[in-house]
């Protein structure tokens, strides 16, 4: 099921592995595991990428992180198909991804030796595309009541949704909040009238859709195997000026 209304979907350029994600979503619908068994079987999948990585096996590496990215979608898709949304799936989700990001810039800058400055602006700037994707993504699927488990903004603790137990939402929102809190603000800053903008044509969305982490883990994947991975940390710093480009676009014309 889409998280928007047809006349409103978009070519999501991050969201290649979501027809794997439901097709193991539906295999999985009638066993006992939970989306958040999928979400560690991301956190596990992407560590193994970090591995391979730091062991230069890129080709490994490559298969490793794009299978993260499809897990990552997968959990979402089988808490639709058991229709058991969480707040704690969907926090330990980001918590994992963030966490995940840095290590894996990380051991990017290792092995190219890096300064530290360098690969904290990547990972910076990383934070700062997804987050601007999520939130306009987010804005038009609450607009067009699509999914909306997600809210623009993530600023007080929700209750926890019947099957979780509140402590554990409590703990992880909390938890989000110290990760994405400062991305948050700042995009928010950069455009806080989107939400009452007009509609993001989909052509936009399409072209901010390269700031989705799906994308931004094929990026990395494809400059390891092409042997390129000293690009890899100089490429993200660059990328993020597109913020500023996409804004300004939404801002003027939308």
């Amino acid at each position: 099921m889409s998280k928007l209304p047809k006349e409103h979907q978009f070519i999501d350029l991050s969201d290649y592995g979501r027809p794997l994600a439901r097709v193991i979503a539906n295999s999985l619908k009638s066993t006992k595991y939970t989306p958040v068994d999928v979400t560690i079987a991301f956190v596990i999948s992407g560590l193994i990428g970090v591995y391979c990585i730091l062991k230069e096996f890129y080709w490994l590496a490559a298969f490793f992180l794009i299978l993260k990215s499809v897990l990552d979608a997968a959990d979402g898709e089988l808490a639709r198909v058991k229709e058991t949304p969480s707040y704690t799936g969907r926090f330990l989700d980001s918590v994992s991804d963030i966490i995940l990001n840095f290590i894996i810039l990380s051991a990017v800058g290792y092995l190219t030796d890096t300064r530290f400055i360098l690969i904290f602006l990547a990972f910076f700037g990383i934070q700062l595309q997804g987050t601007l994707y999520n939130y306009y993504y987010v804005i038009l699927r609450n607009r067009f009541e699509g999914d909306t488990t997600s809210r623009i903004f993530e600023d007080k603790k929700p209750t926890a949704l019947p099957g979780e137990k509140q402590k554990n939402v409590t703990i992880l929102f909390f938890i989000y909040k110290a990760l994405y809190g400062i991305f948050d603000e700042i995009i928010y800053a950069l455009d806080k009238n989107a939400p009452e903008g007009k509609p993001f044509p989909n052509w936009l969305m399409t072209l901010v859709s390269t700031f989705g982490l799906g994308f931004q883990l094929l990026i990395i994947s494809v400059l390891l195997v092409l042997g390129l991975k000293a690009f890899i940390i100089p490429f993200f710093i660059g990328y993020s000026g597109l913020i500023f480009v996409f804004i300004f676009i939404r801002k003027v014309f939308y």
